[in-house]
């Protein structure tokens, strides 16, 4: 017997996760509930869902529901998450994780007291190259990996306009101006996700944005917050370095990689570009590209899309490639949507095998704090000039899930 999964939230990136638990054998039923209800009942009518829930709180009351998956707007993430727990409910949330050090201390706590499965679908972790780095890695063929670089370059005309638009209502522009540390998963996630370290400290830059269109301003941001693009440099545990980029002001295409990785060991190094991507030692360099790529055609003017931007589709919209492992996943999974290279079928089917198995998944609150922590600390360093700061750490994960303290 399976588990039923209630989302909370019901925007234009649910609707792939919705049809993959909707698929998974594991999963008996699935909710959903949103703020919009006309949102919700979309949903429920095009996936043919279980039902709906007026919102969150009767949601997390109901006995019919036994995990939730939190797609709401990104600041919200951490309270949710921590309420659901408290209320009983294995955990899968969108990134960021949180966005202060209180509010991922406070979701570890209540994973620890509870007992409960915390995940965050941190897309990168399986993101082709990281996925092939971390394979290297572990079997030390680029010898001591001692600079990586991760970055997250989304320029906000491509898509980002239109989704505050749609999730911000009349005051989109309040909250278009969040800052880019704090959604820094898609970058810190794929290094980390290759390297066993952490970061121990860090110094940001940030660029002032120029555009002048209300976004971005500090006189109109909720997050007081006027940094476009913002550059960091981390020390890591292990001794290493890494440098990390998130840009929102940048004259890049919205079809090609958002999040791209290098990897520069004593041995060997992996370098990823827009269009391809290379390995080398000290004799010899190949094109390594063809092992990474994801990309699919699709009829953009299908009904089925018609709520998303077109810029957002590649996101959206993946197969997956050569370094993924597809045998491991469900077969009701073939043929699925799938999207953010290749990721979606892997981060629903790690979720379902954690709650099913009462195992820990890759993505599990401390390996999740180990991503998020760091852009919070980079945007504070940010805010002080650069100034560099300590990264706070809680520890690596145990090694299978707490059991309940209460």
């Amino acid at each position: 017997m399976g588990f039923t999964i209630g989302f909370i939230g019901a925007g234009q990136f649910a609707g792939h996760f919705i049809n993959l638990f909707t698929l998974h054998p594991d999963v008996d039923a699935v909710y959903v509930t949103d703020v919009h209800e006309d949102r919700a009942t979309e949903h429920m009518e095009r996936y043919g869902l279980a039902g709906t829930f007026p919102d969150a709180d009767s949601m997390l009351a109901s006995p019919d529901v036994d995990a939730v998956a939190i797609f709401t707007q990104r600041w919200t993430h951490g309270p949710i998450v921590v309420k659901a727990l408290e209320a009983g409910k294995h955990v899968y949330s969108a990134v960021p994780m949180a966005i202060s050090a209180e509010e991922i201390e406070a979701i570890i706590r209540t994973v620890v007291r509870t007992g409960l499965t915390y995940m965050m679908g941190e897309t990168s972790f399986y993101n082709p190259a990281v996925v092939y780095a971390r394979e290297r890695i572990a079997a030390g063929a680029w010898g001591r990996v001692f600079y990586s670089e991760g970055d997250y370059v989304h320029d906000m005309d491509n898509g980002f306009y239109a989704a505050y638009q749609f999730s911000g209502g009349d005051e989109w522009k309040s909250t278009a101006s969040y800052p880019p540390m704090l959604y820094p998963t898609h970058a810190i996630g794929g290094v980390l996700g290759a390297l066993p370290t952490y970061a121990t400290s860090v110094s940001c830059i940030g660029v002032k944005d120029d555009r002048g269109d209300g976004v971005f301003d500090t006189s109109v941001s909720m997050f007081g917050n006027d940094f476009s693009n913002m550059s960091a440099l981390f020390h890591l545990a292990d001794g290493g370095v890494m440098r990390t980029n998130e840009f929102r002001r940048v004259g890049h295409p919205a079809d090609v990689h958002e999040s791209r990785f290098r990897f520069y060991g004593t041995d060997g190094l992996m370098e990823q570009t827009s269009t391809s991507a290379a390995e080398s030692d000290r004799k010899t360099i190949r094109d390594i590209g063809d092992l990474f790529r994801t990309k699919i055609e699709v009829d953009e003017s299908s009904e089925e899309f018609k709520n998303i931007d077109p810029a957002l589709l590649n996101s959206f919209l993946s197969g997956t490639a050569k370094v993924h492992d597809r045998s491991r996943l469900p077969r009701s999974f073939d043929g699925a949507r799938n999207g953010h290279e290749g990721s979606h079928h892997f981060l629903a089917d790690d979720f379902v095998r954690a709650v099913r198995d009462r195992t820990l998944p890759p993505v599990n609150a401390w390996v999740a704090a180990r991503f998020t922590l760091p852009g919070v600390v980079a945007l504070e360093s940010a805010r002080q000039g650069g100034e560099r700061l300590p990264i706070p750490d809680f520890g690596d994960a145990p090694n299978s899930l707490p059991k309940a303290t209460a």
